[in-house]
């Protein structure tokens, strides 16, 4: 079933790009969605046959690949990656179907974008540290080229910025998982097999700092988040949907799995530095959210602040918090990729995305009155106003990092202030008041436009009043990687007073 999920997209790529007759646009576009939507399907077939008590990897598939190397073919997945298995389906197929009929090279892009689902699958699946940052790293393919070739004006820096970044961080956490493997003296790459605690905790924490500054770069967290603007504003929107809604979760993931999984005793140490780490990200990125005119650049300000939340919940590292991080993943994936899509709909009709330009596109009969309503819910979902999902993912970052860190958790709340205020800002300025001259005679939205952001608005609204949903299959998955990291804890406590840690005063 899981290899399922990587060759279906293949093939689908495979056939798209390698027709050997010529390929109309309409039929390329047809395939690929099939292709999409049979992988969505799969994963929901994985969703109806998994076990919820269960914290071990299920549907396992292990074959050798590489013995020299120590590399296996190693698939399988648990509470913490089904979830975010899904949430690719379902964006994947989304951003096809959302992608404009006309669009050029249309096999090229097709092709690239299944190949993007594929390693976004593959990184999720993947139970081999090796062949995780293989496909940790092939996303960077399609992705560098899907900016670079059908992206706007300045599309080749934000590609090329996209790119340098992106190596960074999968050098640093190659840099990790070779150490991880090596220093442990494992004869593989199999990361249930590394035998971390053997290795001093010095150690430890440098082959941590590596991972969490890698995956950071990729989340992306303050002062590595340069990249992630610059790419939003120049990717087209279908690209920026995906970008937002799960690309960026691959770092988030990564956090989780191979820093507070696989190092608990040095995530012990590192935690509080990670929790003021996650005040500044939070901080930083909503203020600069206020200050942009381009309202796809405010939307992308938003993500690295929201981001910020799931770094504080990961340190805090409690049931609650745990499960507050994979539903943070969860929301923010259909928040920022409802908001990219009605941002590109806004953009397409009325030619610009300059806040300061637009007026009045709630008129109900000259505007945008659907786009309007629909941007409505989408940033209340993301300041958290109860009864949608945004809600649901907030209240269990902070309630589960509270007892844990107390202020970093009151300062990070603080950013929920901020988001109310600079989508208040983007909603009174674009969607209310007099028409500006640009919004007459706007070209009508089609319901093709409308449906990929009402199917995401109504998932908004039922996870935000049955959140159970999401929340029980990661329960176990939550409970076990916590038990894991307060048994450490306890230990290195206990042991700190009578030898002082490195982060603490003498």
């Amino acid at each position: 079933m899981l290899n399922s999920l990587i060759l279906v997209p293949l093939i689908g790529a495979g056939i798209i790009g390698f027709w050997p007759s010529s390929l109309s646009p309409k039929l390329a576009r047809q395939i690929a969605l099939i292709v999409a939507i049979i992988s969505l399907l799969l994963s929901l077939v994985l969703l109806t046959q998994f076990n919820l008590e269960d914290p071990n990897q299920q549907f396992v598939v292990l074959v050798p690949w590489i013995d020299s190397l120590g590399l296996s073919y190693s698939l399988g997945i648990d509470g913490l990656s089904l979830p975010l298995v899904i949430l690719n389906g379902i964006l994947t197929t989304i951003a096809i179907y959302a992608t404009d009929e006309s669009i050029n090279r249309p096999r090229f892009y097709y092709s690239l974008v299944l190949l993007l689902a594929l390693s976004v699958f593959g990184a999720f699946l993947a139970q081999d540290l090796l062949l995780f940052f293989i496909f940790y790293e092939l996303e960077l393919i399609p992705l560098y080229l899907l900016i670079g070739i059908w992206g706007g004006l300045k599309r080749g820096y934000a590609s090329t910025k996209f790119l340098i970044y992106t190596a960074i961080s999968g050098i640093l956490v190659l840099a990790g998982f070779l150490g991880v493997v090596w220093l442990s003296g494992s004869s593989n790459f199999a990361y249930d097999q590394a035998v971390v605690h053997t290795l001093p905790l010095e150690t430890q924490l440098l082959l941590l700092g590596a991972i969490v500054i890698g995956f950071g770069v990729k989340i992306p967290l303050v002062p590595f988040h340069t990249w992630l603007p610059d790419a939003h504003v120049e990717a087209s929107t279908p690209i920026s949907v995906l970008l937002a809604g799960v690309l960026l979760k691959l770092g988030t993931y990564g956090l989780l799995r191979f820093g507070l999984n696989m190092l608990p005793e040095a995530w012990v140490y590192v935690s509080p530095w990670l929790a003021v780490w996650a005040v500044v990200s939070v901080l930083y990125g909503s203020l600069n959210a206020i200050a942009q005119k381009d309202m796809k650049k405010m939307v992308a300000y938003s993500s690295v602040g929201h981001m910020g939340y799931i770094l504080l919940a990961s340190a805090a590292a409690t049931p609650l918090s745990i499960l507050g991080t994979v539903f943070q993943m969860i929301s923010h994936g259909l928040i920022s990729a409802l908001l990219f899509l009605l941002v590109g709909v806004v953009y397409k009709k009325a030619g610009t995305r300059d806040i300061d330009l637009l007026r009045g596109l709630l008129n109900p009969e000259q505007g945008l009155p659907m786009v309007g309503s629909l941007m409505i819910l989408g940033v209340m979902a993301s300041a958290g106003i109860p009864g949608m999902v945004g809600f649901i993912s907030e209240f269990l970052v902070f309630r589960g990092s509270f007892n844990v860190f107390r202020v970093p958790t009151l300062l990070c709340m603080i950013g929920t202030g901020l988001t109310s205020a600079y989508f208040l800002l983007l909603i009174n300025r674009v969607f209310f008041g007099r028409l500006s001259e640009i919004v007459i005679n706007l070209p009508p939205v089609k319901w093709s436009d409308r449906i990929p952001a009402i199917i995401l608005a109504v998932m908004i609204v039922i996870l935000g009043v049955q959140p159970n949903w999401v929340v029980r299959w990661t329960e176990t998955e939550a409970n076990s990687m916590s038990m894991s990291k307060t048994t450490v804890s306890q230990v290195v406590n206990k042991s700190a007073i009578a030898t002082p840690s490195p982060f603490h005063g003498s």
